[in-house]
């Protein structure tokens, strides 16, 4: 029993090293990248109104800090609120699909036509059909982010492997018993994956649809706010709200790791 414990720290050290490493080399990439981009601006004598420099892009997102930051809560709210109806739409559709062979073979293109038609096509016409809302904007997120849930989903719950298969028939289970308890657990996992793509996929489509929705309403998300910078050549804050657009993609992307890891631990392959 000793000697288990004393092997115990091990892999938690190992594992903190791990991070620690990863978090250095993001960093030392972030800074290699902050340093080119300097250079080439003072070497290259380039005007702040094509390329600012890393210096007043940061003081840009200093002097419209509450813009940002309200702007920025109005679009990760969107995006959030998105992937969930996404993840609930998508997981229903999938289980449809893994239910009848027709079906998926019947519908499925028309969840390839939705991912393959660019947002900046659908958007107009959900403004005229839905009118210059949040749900409007919720509307057109979802859509981008339906296809890798449903691919990935449908993926895992029609990859029962055979011998599972043969236990089940010997059982005689039902179909919803094997739905329950072999179909859905097996498909966790490509639920969190599909997830993790739409996370940042939520964060693109919240912004391109703000570009819309903000034009007749009240609703001002970062992509409202960048309309309105682009529009007076306002490359600084344009750059520090798209700054601000990755990280909250960053957090959304952590957030469903961390969630995926709280809630449903024993279903992944992770530590």
């Amino acid at each position: 029993m000793s000697d288990e414990l004393s092997e115990n720290p091990g892999p938690t050290r190992e594992s903190g090293r791990e991070i620690a490493w990863t978090v250095l080399a993001v960093i030392a990439v972030a800074a290699i990248g902050i340093v080119g981009w300097h250079l080439i601006v003072v070497l290259f004598d380039l005007p702040k109104l094509l390329l600012p420099t890393p210096w007043q892009v940061a003081e840009a997102a200093w002097q419209h800090r509450m813009v940002l930051l309200e702007s920025g809560w109005i679009t990760l709210w969107t995006a959030t609120v998105s992937l969930f109806v996404a993840v609930i739409v998508g997981g229903g559709v999938s289980i449809l699909f893994s239910q009848s062979r027709l079906l998926r073979r019947a519908l499925f293109p028309y969840v390839v036509f939705l991912q393959t038609v660019p947002i900046v096509a659908i958007a107009p016409l959900l403004v005229i059909w839905s009118g210059y809302e949040f749900r409007t904007a919720v509307i057109a997120t979802v859509i981008i982010c339906l296809f890798p849930i449903v691919n990935n989903v449908t993926t895992g719950l029609t990859s029962v492997r055979p011998e599972h298969e043969d236990l089940l028939r010997m059982y005689g289970a039902t179909r919803w018993q094997r739905l329950c308890r072999v179909q859905l657990p097996t498909a966790v996992p490509f639920l969190v994956l599909g997830a993790r793509i739409s996370s940042g996929l939520a964060v693109i489509g919240a912004i391109v649809a703000e570009f819309f929705v903000s034009n007749g309403a009240d609703y001002e998300g970062l992509g409202a706010v960048m309309t309105g910078w682009q529009a007076r050549t306002m490359t600084d804050a344009l750059m520090a709200a798209l700054a601000v657009s990755t990280l909250l993609g960053l957090i959304l992307f952590g957030g469903v790791n961390l969630l995926s890891r709280l809630f449903l631990k024993r279903y992944l392959l992770v530590n």
